[in-house]
């Protein structure tokens, strides 16, 4: 069975966590370059508040001029993960896997299915159906009733080499007003919650932490280290 090592990053402002992973993914691949089979991770993560935008994403999904965000103590970045614009902030468990999907099975779809399973039976600990909409990555609950649709759970990858960077971000008790200052994904219409605005009361955030590493161990069929 792999291993995967396990660490809390605890708060972190997004670009520290961005170049710290850059700088993992440059190291793995390297290793490989060599013939090496590269150590696999998983990071959890929370972040000061901050929009940012995927490689493919439209600049006018972020409905606030760049200054008035820098204003409001909100930071904006263009990445280089895939998907649309999406908000981290206090609250949200951010997961970066950087693992070696050679070791796994190289497929990036089977990949972003597996990280929405691994969501998808953590909210089920607590009584929510999650779900996945068709043609829309992440994790949601009501996806198939018009009117009621609610993100919960955003996911972005990057892959080189086949070793992953970036992955899903869950809404805990995430303020969800900054979702109002975005489209998120660039999804119109649709809305965003969290596990608390869902269930009425604070979730603890290690609770939800082990029940996520319990569940990516069960998918990936792993064994997570501290």
């Amino acid at each position: 069975m792999t291993n995967i090592i396990f660490q809390d990053l605890g708060r972190k402002a997004y670009k520290e966590a961005w170049d710290f992973q850059e700088e993992m993914l440059r190291e793995k691949s390297e290793q490989k370059k060599n013939g090496e089979q590269p150590q696999n991770h998983l990071f959890f993560v929370e972040h000061n508040p901050v929009f940012t935008l995927g490689k493919n994403g439209d600049d006018h999904h972020v409905l606030m001029p760049v200054d008035q965000l820098k204003e409001m103590g909100i930071e904006y970045f263009h990445i280089n993960r895939g998907g649309d614009i999406t908000y981290h902030g206090p609250g949200q468990i951010v997961g970066y896997p950087i693992i070696d999907l050679e070791q796994f099975k190289t497929d990036l779809g089977w990949y972003l299915r597996s990280l929405e399973e691994v969501i998808i039976l953590t909210l089920a600990a607590y009584g929510l159906q999650g779900q996945r909409s068709p043609g829309e990555t992440g994790v949601w609950l009501d996806p198939d009733k018009k009117g009621f649709e609610r993100k919960i759970c955003a996911m972005g990858i990057r892959c080189s080499r086949w070793i992953t960077m970036h992955g899903f971000a869950l809404n805990v008790n995430t303020n969800l007003n900054y979702f109002d200052f975005i489209i998120p994904c660039g999804i119109q219409n649709k809305k965003v919650t969290s596990l608390e605005k869902e269930l009425g009361r604070k979730i603890p955030m290690e609770e939800v932490q082990e029940k996520l590493k319990i569940n990516f161990e069960k998918v990936f069929n792993v064994k997570i280290i501290s």
